[in-house]
């Protein structure tokens, strides 16, 4: 591949810009204690949406469902009633209510501090955990009383690296006594309803044996995170050189109403998997990449919508556990691209993201022996990331439809595609396909081989299935649009999801379906074991 053709670090706002238009679209119980400023909560004064009384009394029902033996229970999980009022209705103006989570992720019952700034005497914080609950994608767990609020200094810019920082006091600590295990949006409401906000939080699992673990790209969402004024593409100026080389967790999030990628790119994917009732372990990039045992003895580990910054850590990990038999799905494209390090931040471990990326040269990190935070592909030490995931990023921004290729897979069983199908705007807006040019696991079966023009320049985007000595399957959908068009409903006339229309909702569905399905039952290659098509594709070897 012709390495001019690959976006480089220059279009880092457009990069950005297409984050913006993509996340601007997408948002159409119980109660515990929370200690606040050092005391403990009192009466949360009412009774909640799911009947929960006042004064920190659980809801009936409120305790976890018990696990078999292979842990979390979602079907009980998404039996019960959900709460369809967890979005954002009334942002407000931009800074009259923001914050977030000193903790990325806690096990089931840890505590966690919140540091929330608001422009109102008081406000309320709601937990949500995102699943399927019937179509209503949320269920409230727990509701704070209302809260002291206050307005929290400014941010400040790093001098050296351009990262913002906060230095917010902890407004409030959480504790997540009977909450189930899940992916998680606090909501903050400020008292009179002049503004709300989101606070992601995963409540992580402790074991992923025989599950299915959906990994939060939270790397991901940090660095296209611009909240400051600054992100890992730009700064103020719209301009490459004024990019951050490092971010930080210790802000909110602007994308949103503080969701981050959250909605977009992940939602959907995970009330799929909660629908079906297979059996789910939730955790994060920064979780995977700390504990090298975490991914052992899981069925299938599930990579989201946008995952493009990973540790060389979390990329081992992967790797160790695809190599044991565990299956892996990548339904995104740009994935695994960026190499980053992660430190810690004045709150804590693993919450600062560094990406000198083109200026590598200049980390202090690197200095030390440090692995460049460079892409992946490039050198110094050069490891693209086909090597892993089959497909390879080629490409951005495209706009253009999926053309189904191999109608008899395993995979499309049940969508009644043909040869030729075309799907308007799923492969967008950024693109990936198989180029035996950088390193291939072989057999790869291509299964979508969609025309596209990148800036000019005529290529491919493809979806593919490749099988290891080990048992394992590992796919990989080659389009960024995958997960948001799980949710596209209509004609597409509208404009919504990019033009996805009801088409392009079912057949994503019914294939992640079909692929959560065997993913979830064991290593895929053994009882479906691909059949390399490269040659008959592509006409080469």
């Amino acid at each position: 591949m012709d390495q001019e053709h690959i976006p480089g670090d220059g279009q880092g706002a457009g990069r950005r810009r297409f984050l913006t238009i993509a996340t601007g679209a997408a948002t159409a119980a119980g109660l515990g204690a929370v200690a606040v400023a050092g005391y403990a909560s009192g009466d949360a004064g009412g009774p909640d949406a799911d009947g929960a009384k006042p004064g920190g009394s659980p809801a009936p029902g409120g305790s976890p469902s018990p696990g078999g033996p292979r842990g979390f229970d979602v079907k009980a999980e998404n039996a019960r009633p959900g709460n369809a009022d967890w979005p954002v209705t009334e942002p407000g103006p931009a800074r009259a209510i923001e914050g977030f989570a000193d903790k990325v992720s806690v096990l089931p019952g840890e505590s966690f501090g919140l540091h929330v700034s608001t422009t109102a005497p008081r406000f309320t914080v709601s937990a949500y955990r995102m699943g399927w609950y019937g179509g209503a994608r949320g269920r409230l767990v727990w509701r704070s009383e209302a809260l002291p609020g206050a307005r929290q200094p400014e941010h400040t810019v790093d001098s050296g690296t351009r990262m913002v920082r906060t230095r917010w006091a902890r407004t409030a600590t959480v504790e997540t006594k009977d909450w189930p295990e899940g992916c998680y949006l606090l909501r903050l409401d400020a008292q009179g309803g002049e503004g709300q906000r989101f606070v992601p939080l995963t409540v992580r699992s402790a074991a992923a044996t025989g599950r299915t673990v959906v990994v939060n790209a939270v790397a991901t969402w940090q660095a296209y995170n611009r909240w400051g004024g600054y992100g890992s593409y730009d700064g103020p100026s719209g301009g490459y050189a004024s990019r951050s080389l490092a971010v930080t967790f210790d802000r909110p999030y602007e994308y949103d109403d503080g969701a981050g990628l959250f909605l977009v790119y992940e939602a959907p994917l995970i009330a799929l998997a909660e629908r079906l009732g297979i059996p789910l372990a939730y955790t994060t990039t920064t979780d995977v990449a700390r504990e090298k045992r975490l991914l052992e003895g899981a069925a299938a580990i599930v990579s989201l919508g946008h995952d493009e910054y990973w540790s060389p850590e979390q990329r081992a990990h992967f790797t160790a556990a695809r190599d044991a038999g565990t299956n892996v799905a990548i339904l995104g494209a740009n994935c695994c691209y960026r190499r980053i390090r992660l430190e810690a931040s004045d709150l804590g471990p693993d919450r600062t993201v560094v990406c000198y990326k083109s200026s590598y040269d200049q980390d202090p990190g690197f200095k030390r022996g440090h692995p460049a935070t460079v892409d992946f592909r490039s050198a110094p030490a050069a490891d693209p990331e086909s090597s892993l995931l089959g497909v390879i990023y080629d490409g951005f921004p495209v706009d253009a439809p999926y053309v189904v290729t191999n109608p008899g897979h395993w995979l499309f069983e049940g969508t009644g595609a043909k040869a030729g199908d075309r799907f308007a705007h799923l492969v967008g807006v950024e693109y990936d396909k198989v180029n035996t040019g950088f390193p291939t696991p072989r057999p790869i079966e291509i299964l979508a081989h969609s025309p596209v023009v990148c800036e000019g320049r005529p290529s491919h985007q493809d979806t593919a299935y490749y099988t290891v000595p080990s048992g394992a399957g590992v796919f990989a959908t080659g389009t960024m649009r995958w997960v948001e068009a799980l949710d596209a409903k209509g004609d597409g006339r509208s404009g919504r999801n990019h033009g996805l229309d009801a088409r392009s909702g079912a057949l994503t569905t019914r294939v992640t379906e079909n692929l959560l399905r065997v993913f979830a039952a064991g290593p895929a290659g053994r009882t479906h074991p691909a059949q390399d098509n490269v040659k008959v594709v592509y006409g080469g070897s």
